[in-house]
């Protein structure tokens, strides 16, 4: 067996670049004091936004609580573009102890609500709005965007590549399966899967996790189901 030369230079750049990169990372954190953070309505004692972030704009409207963890390559945003006056009061929420997942995208322009204790996994999209497609003859982008508050409850998760539309309203304890598109209200302490999601298993005291496959999510009573545009 011919072994390939000692290159002891090329190990010495591989170190340095790591060692770089963890600096930059280090260094990049967005922490309660920091400049990045003070941009934001709030920022919590004990939360991290990971380096490299993705796109942050509208800070003055994002409110973060204590001890969240937002991964790298993460994207959150109020408005649709830098600089817009949204009002006296942040319209993006997130509670205290979130863990949200790498890469993914969280967009609120009215009401964005996630309760504290909630966790993703990577890549997750949540949004309260919308492109509208009321005028078929109008090419949908060109559509005025239509927004629905959404509210993710306490203790949820979320797994990698999930949805959550406009209008969304989910329970605490909610198990959202990888790869669902959630729409409508989803009840506490359930399991849904599925594009439209539906509800697959629930808690019932006494019977414990019980399948309910094929069964559609069940409204939460006093929160609106949002409805299709047209018809």
């Amino acid at each position: 067996m011919i072994r390939p030369p000692v290159r002891p230079l090329a190990g010495l750049r591989w170190r340095a670049v790591h060692w770089g990169w963890a600096a930059a990372q280090r260094a990049g954190e967005v922490t309660a004091g920091t400049p990045a953070a003070r941009r934001f309505a709030e920022f919590g004692p004990g939360s991290v936004a990971a380096f490299p972030p993705g796109g942050v704009f509208g800070e003055h409207w994002i409110a973060v609580g204590a001890g969240t963890l937002i991964g790298a390559q993460v994207s959150l945003s109020a408005g649709m573009v830098p600089g817009q006056d949204l009002g006296p009061a942040p319209v993006l929420r997130i509670g205290d102890r979130c863990v949200i997942g790498r890469g993914s995208h969280i967009v609120a322009h009215q009401s964005l609500v996630i309760e504290d204790d909630v966790f993703t996994g990577p890549y997750v999209y949540i949004t309260d709005q919308n492109h509208s497609y009321t005028d078929p003859e109008v090419p949908i982008g060109r559509q005025f965007p239509r927004n629905v508050p959404v509210r993710i409850g306490s203790g949820s998760w979320l797994g990698a590549g999930a949805v959550v539309l406009p209008g969304a309203f989910i329970g605490r304890n909610v198990v959202v399966a990888a790869g669902a598109v959630v729409r409508g209200t989803v009840p506490d302490r359930c399991v849904v899967a599925g594009v439209p999601a539906q509800v697959v298993r629930r808690y019932v005291p006494g019977d414990g996790w019980t399948p309910l496959a094929g069964r559609a999510a069940e409204p939460v009573q006093g929160l609106p189901q949002l409805q299709d545009p047209i018809g």
